[in-house]
């Protein structure tokens, strides 16, 4: 598998198609990777199941999170990646259409990097995730890994 530059976990297929399209149509990310849920982002994070020959050492570069996902949530999934020694350091922008406080301040307290309301509108929306892609991926100075 090549080297994965953004990790989508992202369980609604309309959003994940929308956010892969506008990333590739603004070239933002040569290789970008989608799951469904958190339980297979961290096995592809940890190389584990069937992602279980992917080269654990190669980190994603970014990290795009949604809240609410089933098996488990983006909570968790955060809790565990910034709690682990190789993975705390990746960037996690959680991208959600939570405007809740609770949720937003949760995601801070376990190290999100970033919180993003997903724009309801189909241009916000691609706009939003293309800058969001373009600060984590161009402009924001990230860990040599």
């Amino acid at each position: 598998m090549e080297h994965v530059e953004i990790l989508l976990v992202e369980d609604n297929p309309n959003d994940a198609e929308l956010t892969i399209r506008a990333l590739r149509k603004n070239n933002v990310s040569n290789s970008l990777f989608h799951v469904k849920d958190g339980a297979e982002a961290l096995d592809f994070l940890f190389a584990k199941g069937n992602y279980h020959t992917r080269e654990k050492q190669r980190h994603p570069k970014l990290i795009l999170l949604d809240l609410k996902m089933p098996k488990i949530d983006g909570f968790e999934v955060m809790k565990i990646i910034k709690q682990d020694e190789e993975t705390r350091h990746i960037p996690v922008v959680v991208l959600t259409s939570s405007k809740e406080e609770k949720d937003l301040l949760n995601s801070y307290n376990l190290g999100a990097n970033s919180y993003i309301v997903k724009p309801v509108e189909f241009d916000k929306f691609v706009q939003a995730v293309v800058d969001v892609g373009l600060y984590w991926m161009i402009l924001n100075q990230n860990t040599p890994q």
